[in-house]
């Protein structure tokens, strides 16, 4: 497998010749419904073989491959680093880490339903069926779930009942300030999660919790571990879903979250690892890779790598700007925000610091627009980290945002461990 990064003047055409392969494995491979592209994409190549070209190195091809320089010379027999026009080089398999898979999911209707959970279970542990909002009662909202955790469980996905404190208006904090120190309302929460896993099927529990106050960090921690000791012994799963952390301190509103207690209590959390920049912020990317290393690390460093899920997001923002400031901003799906590229002709660009893609529009309005977004090339430093740190596996935001190249990466880089 090749990540190849489109230069201009290329075609489908002329990069199947290059790689001597079918325009139609690209095609499909990249979820492709035209021949349209634009430099600066990327595309996954579907062969372990490579002929070398004109200005080739043993360096631009394993940057290309994802594979060590050292690796592809050991399975060529090559002596030297020198390489001749025309050579054939092969691809040493890669050695495939076992790893888990979470993603979120949203019932819609039954077709869709049975489309994501069938598309989706082959490289998926755990599906996140969001969500159950909580009142400040501990009362649980409605979701028409009954039919999303069947087919979860005919397809050996385990299916996990996402809990939130979502409201109309979005995350509240004051919902927790009022639950989290009450002892009789998180029972009250504890017994509607133990009879909502009881009376639907499902696997178990992911509490995403998001602003939590810096004042209810313990209590947060007492929910969960009360919520362990009513659920574990009835064999359900506890996880998380917790934001971004690089040290206890930063960044400043994610105080409410202490990941060493957090990582003591539960089987294991999604990292959310992703909206460093979002629709309230100005443009910037969106999961940059520097960071994400840090918070890995922070997070291993506090409840250890088994506990780790490296969530990583389907998606991007497409900011419009006025005068050079932010006027609105709206999230896109990884394919959409090629489709803008292509349909606005404009190159993407790729931050060599922060490992995402990026470009900028002007509409018929004549505004501009910038875009950042998650890429295969973004992706597989992700993946690859997640190797390299011995995580316990991948996430995703969310699996109903297209980004057909998620998994082909995700059967590339691993073998996924299934529960069921």
């Amino acid at each position: 497998m090749f990540i190849y990064v489109v230069n201009y003047g290329d075609s489908i055409f002329s990069i199947a010749n290059k790689f001597n392969v079918t325009m139609d494995s690209i095609r499909i491979t990249n979820g492709l419904s035209s021949d349209r592209i634009v430099p600066g994409q990327d595309l996954l190549i579907p062969t372990d073989q490579y002929i070398v070209q004109p200005g080739d190195s043993l360096y631009t091809i394993s940057q290309m491959a994802m594979v060590p320089v050292d690796r592809i010379k050991a399975y060529n027999g090559l002596q030297s680093n020198m390489l001749n026009v025309g050579t054939l080089l092969y691809l040493p398999p890669r050695v495939k880490y076992n790893a888990y898979s979470f993603g979120y999911i949203f019932p819609t209707t039954p077709e869709n339903d049975e489309m994501i959970t069938r598309t989706f279970a082959p490289i998926t542990t755990y599906y996140g069926i969001f969500e159950h909002h909580v009142d400040a009662n501990g009362d649980l909202s409605p979701l028409n779930d009954q039919g999303i955790v069947n087919l979860s469980r005919e397809n050996y996905v385990a299916p996990i009942a996402v809990i939130t404190n979502l409201t109309s208006t979005g995350f509240s904090s004051a919902i927790l300030r009022q639950i989290l120190p009450s002892p009789s309302l998180r029972q009250n929460l504890i017994e509607n999660i133990y009879l909502l896993l009881t009376s639907t099927n499902y696997a178990g529990v992911n509490i995403d919790f998001e602003l939590v106050p810096e004042s209810e960090r313990d209590n947060y921690t007492t929910f969960l571990r009360e919520l362990r000791d009513r659920i574990k012994p009835e064999g359900y799963s506890l996880s998380v879903a917790i934001p971004y952390k690089t040290s206890a301190t930063e960044p400043e509103w994610n105080k409410g979250y202490d990941y060493g207690g957090i990582g003591a209590v539960v089987d294991f959390a999604f990292l959310m690892a992703y909206d460093w920049h979002e629709a309230g912020s100005e443009p910037g990317p969106v999961a940059p890779f520097n960071e994400v290393r840090k918070t890995v690390d922070y997070a291993i460093e506090t409840m250890g790598a088994n506990k780790v899920i490296l969530g990583t997001p389907r998606y991007g923002y497409d900011w419009t700007m006025s005068n050079g400031s932010v006027e609105s901003a709206r999230a896109l799906s990884v394919a959409d925000a090629y489709r803008t590229a292509m349909d606005n002709n404009v190159p993407i660009s790729y931050s060599a610091e922060y490992q995402q893609p990026f470009f900028t529009y002007w509409d018929e309005a004549g505004k501009r627009h910038i875009v950042w977004f998650e890429d295969a090339r973004a992706l597989a430093q992700k993946l690859q980290l997640i190797t390299d740190r011995r995580l316990r596996g991948i996430g995703s935001w969310h699996l109903g945002l297209p980004f057909t190249q998620f998994a082909v990466l995700i059967r590339e880089f691993f073998n996924i461990r299934k529960i069921l």
